[in-house]
């Protein structure tokens, strides 16, 4: 009798955030801070077509920018709102103000934030949203993020390629930047392989968490 290969592990759910802002900067910022924590992340600059992208692209998040050339944000999330009245909105401006604050509510923003933005603060509203949601991070899928960002930074440290540490470890290219990207998860005894690269500890991989 053949044993049965274990279940592959339950893939981590996409969520997907939208950025609305002219300021190509901004968007480019807010895409690679956002991609690094996991998240699936397109960017606009001209906010004229946003009915059709929220129409069709499964949005749980959209971040707007209050002042826009083309179409402000409020009349931008009045578009959003007839197509979808349950997205999460976070409006974003360096101009802020009582009456666009009061309008943003009134079309139910989950947050109206200044720019520009602290970190950590924008983290703290995007967990808020996400528990809102229900879609916020196991405790486990929290795990595999850091792990993978400290293997991927004690890697950049020593100046290694994947293909390096491929070949250091005997693990897959395609595995090893899985657990780097958090998509899969490391056994003990790759983990083990990969601190022996890396000249470090194994619980050193773990970070702070």
């Amino acid at each position: 009798m053949t044993s049965q290969p274990p279940p592959a592990p339950p893939a981590m759910p996409s969520i997907k955030i939208l950025i609305v802002d002219d300021d190509r900067a901004i968007c480019d910022y807010m895409q690679t801070l956002l991609e690094r924590d996991g998240y699936f992340v397109k960017t606009m600059s001209d906010p004229t077509t946003i009915e059709d992208e929220v129409k069709h692209g499964g949005y749980h998040l959209i971040v707007l920018d209050l002042m826009m050339p083309k179409l402000d944000g409020i009349e931008a999330l009045k578009k959003i709102r007839k197509i979808d009245s349950d997205v999460a909105v976070v409006i974003f401006t360096g101009y802020p103000n009582l009456e666009s604050a009061v309008a943003s509510m009134k079309l139910d923003a989950v947050d109206y934030m200044k720019k520009p933005f602290q970190v950590d603060e924008f983290r703290e509203v995007l967990d808020r949203v996400m528990r809102k949601k229900g879609l916020a991070r196991s405790p486990e899928e929290q795990l595999h993020r850091v792990i993978g960002d400290t293997i991927r930074n004690l890697r950049k440290e020593k100046d290694l390629t994947l293909k390096q540490m491929s070949r250091r470890t005997n693990l897959s290219v395609s595995l090893l930047s899985q657990i780097e990207r958090a998509e899969s998860s490391a056994s003990i005894s790759s983990l083990y392989k990969i601190a022996q690269a890396l000249d470090a500890r194994i619980q050193d991989l773990f970070g702070e968490y």
